[in-house]
């Protein structure tokens, strides 16, 4: 899991450290504590903890601030920790000097998640060109390796703005 995790603004990587290293190093280099990883992570209950080429792997345990009114994970839970798994497994083929974004991803549901659950979520890269990327995601139990959800995402590779 992410070593240290940024508190605020000035934790986070700065355009320098972004553009420095290819986005596989620089996944690397956040699990390895060298960066900070996202405040989300810890928002939300869940980190990287595997990183490959054209693979990342997150962990996470929802618990009760991720609820609906009904009593259930919140839809919007699956949806970030797919996001951040499927973009990051992107971001590992992204060249030095580029960034990426989410231009689009769809979740489906497969099954609720009991609060409490410990749960992989595994990102894998599908195509990489030099504009686009397409990853596709799962949410399994640790324990149990039930699936719970998966997903898919589009994401658009570009050159990194001048420093900000």
């Amino acid at each position: 899991m992410v070593q240290k995790v940024a508190q605020s603004f000035e934790d986070l990587a700065d355009w320098g450290d972004l553009t420095a290293r290819s986005g596989f190093e620089f996944m690397q280099d956040m699990i390895a504590g060298r960066l900070a990883g996202p405040p989300i992570g810890t928002t939300l209950g869940f980190g990287p903890t595997q990183v490959d080429d054209g693979l990342v792997i997150f962990e996470g345990i929802p618990e009760f601030r991720a609820t609906n009114p009904m009593r259930g994970l919140h839809g919007g839970w699956y949806g970030a920790i797919l996001d951040s798994c499927m973009g990051c497994a992107v971001m590992t083929k992204v060249p030095k000097g580029s960034i990426y974004t989410t231009l689009e991803y769809k979740v489906n549901i497969t099954r609720a998640l009991p609060l409490g659950t410990k749960v992989k979520a595994i990102g894998t890269v599908t195509h990489a060109g030099r504009s686009t990327s397409v990853a596709t995601g799962e949410v399994r139990g640790l324990d149990d390796d039930r699936l719970y959800a998966t997903g898919s995402t589009t994401c658009m590779i570009m050159p990194a703005p001048a420093a900000r």
